[in-house]
């Protein structure tokens, strides 16, 4: 699990737990004008769609994916264990091109970011 919080100018993620081994990343900072969007996902989106190629990271179909994946030119940073509280963020100018992290309370975290963005 990830947890986000948003300080000023910038969006911290933090992985949480045994996720931070798993997922080969403990935490990261990225610019809150860097954020795109965000909203939520579905279970059966977060499990039916391809990961990518993953390096480093741990992906067990249906079970888990983190860590960083590459996909369509693309980079993504992946922390999904429980699908129901998966949300997307796409990104813009960071080192990533979208997250897709499970979150204590999805709508809370949609409102925060979705506010740090409404700033920029």
């Amino acid at each position: 699990m990830v947890e986000i919080t948003t300080r000023g100018e910038s969006v911290q993620v933090d992985v949480r737990g045994l996720h931070k081994l798993l997922a080969f990343k403990g935490s990261f900072e990225l610019p809150a004008a860097a954020v795109k969007s965000a909203r939520r996902m579905d279970a059966k989106e977060v499990w039916s769609m391809w990961k990518g190629f993953r390096i480093p990271g741990t992906h067990l179909p249906g079970v888990i994916a983190a860590g960083t994946f590459y996909k369509n030119g693309e980079k993504h940073f992946w922390d999904v264990r429980n699908a129901a509280r998966a949300i997307e963020i796409e990104l813009s100018g960071a080192g990533y091109d979208r997250l897709y992290v499970e979150v204590e309370d999805p709508e809370a975290t949609l409102l925060t970011l979705n506010a740090s963005r409404s700033l920029h």
